[in-house]
């Protein structure tokens, strides 16, 4: 059943009105009461009123009187809103001035940063170079013979330097990609064959910690579209990253696979411990980590994903994550395809 909806009038638009016509002298109290009655017994009716044609019935008011009232109210009302429009854009503008200082504030502190991390990188390069060539030296027994012992020691602190030069490279990288200056040279790459020897130079690790790594490459994947050098190393994050995460007994698997006629899809998935989904977006903050905690299990320094999500864009795609908490985690990115060329 459609229900009749009552004719739009000025009288609709305007708040209080009985009152507003005792104020004005145009009725008395007693007359809106008899109104205000007269409008309950038409709507018990089925007959619904407004309080104008209420008065109107009842002759207790002049057409003219009332529409004068009405046309008054309105005026008013809008008097009101043109006020309450002008100091809503003066407080727009005025919080938009302040938050436009504060995103500059916030552009210079990003940019010390960037500048303080280049200049700190850069100035650990020179006294980490000469570490690792006296290292080197002595591991080789060029300055004179060591002990096995000695030079197990001199191992140990040969990988505790790479490790720390790896570092010290990805510090520059975050500075370069957070100053819009990480670029990538697109050429056309062998993906397969980059993913097959990040798979290899993980399988140690893997086999430490008693993970299963391997790869899954499809035979028909052509050559992509890419930085291989940067694409390798964020290949090489991924797969570190879900080594670090999964148990013993767990699995990391790599996968290169074609999608269609212009596509290279390229995942790692691991068995480990996953993302809550809440949580998805902070794993690509530089310096986080989802465990915070003094005494978390995890090492690192929270720039991997980071590093791999502004790599992967550079290259106008996009990195995608799915995950299960407690059940792993799966990422995966599209490289375009060099057409015609396998």
């Amino acid at each position: 059943m459609t229900q009749t909806l009552p004719k739009l009038s000025p009288e609709m638009l305007v708040p209080r009105m009985g009152e507003y016509l005792v104020q004005k002298g145009l009725i008395s109290a007693e007359d809106l009461q008899k109104a205000l009655d007269h409008q309950q017994e038409e709507m018990e009716k089925g007959n619904p009123i407004l309080l104008g044609q209420a008065l109107l019935d009842l002759n207790l008011i002049h057409r003219s009187d009332l529409d004068q009232a009405v046309t008054e109210q309105i005026l008013q009302l809008r008097s009101a809103l043109q006020s309450a429009n002008r100091v809503l854009e003066r407080r727009v503008e005025e919080r938009t001035a302040e938050l436009q200082k504060a995103l500059e504030r916030v552009s210079e502190l990003s940019q010390l940063k960037a500048n303080f991390i280049a200049n700190i990188s850069h100035e650990l390069r020179t006294p980490l170079t000469h570490i690792k060539g006296y290292l080197e030296l002595l591991i080789s027994e060029s300055l004179g013979p060591v002990t096995a012992e000695q030079k197990h020691a001199l191992q140990v602190s040969q990988q505790a330097a790479g490790r720390l030069e790896g570092l010290i490279e990805d510090l520059i990288m975050v500075s370069l990609a957070s100053r819009g200056e990480l670029s990538v040279r697109l050429e056309e790459m062998d993906i397969r064959r980059i993913a097959s020897l990040a798979v290899k130079s993980f399988m140690g690790r893997a086999q430490d910690r008693g993970v299963n790594l391997y790869a899954v490459i499809d035979d028909n994947v052509p050559l992509a579209q890419g930085d291989s050098q940067k694409i390798g190393w964020a290949l090489s994050q991924l797969i570190d990253n879900g080594i670090k995460f999964t148990s013993a007994g767990g699995s990391v698997v790599v996968s290169v696979k074609r999608e269609g006629e212009n596509l290279v899809i390229v995942s790692v998935t691991d068995t480990g411990i996953g993302i809550a989904p809440n949580r998805l977006e902070e794993i690509f903050e530089p310096f986080h980590q989802l465990d915070g905690s003094s005494t978390r299990r995890h090492g690192g320094t929270g720039l991997g994903l980071s590093l791999v999500r502004q790599i992967i864009e550079a290259h106008g795609s996009m990195i995608e994550v799915q995950s299960v908490e407690g059940r792993g985690a799966t990422f995966k990115f599209p490289l375009l395809t060099v057409a015609g060329k396998k």
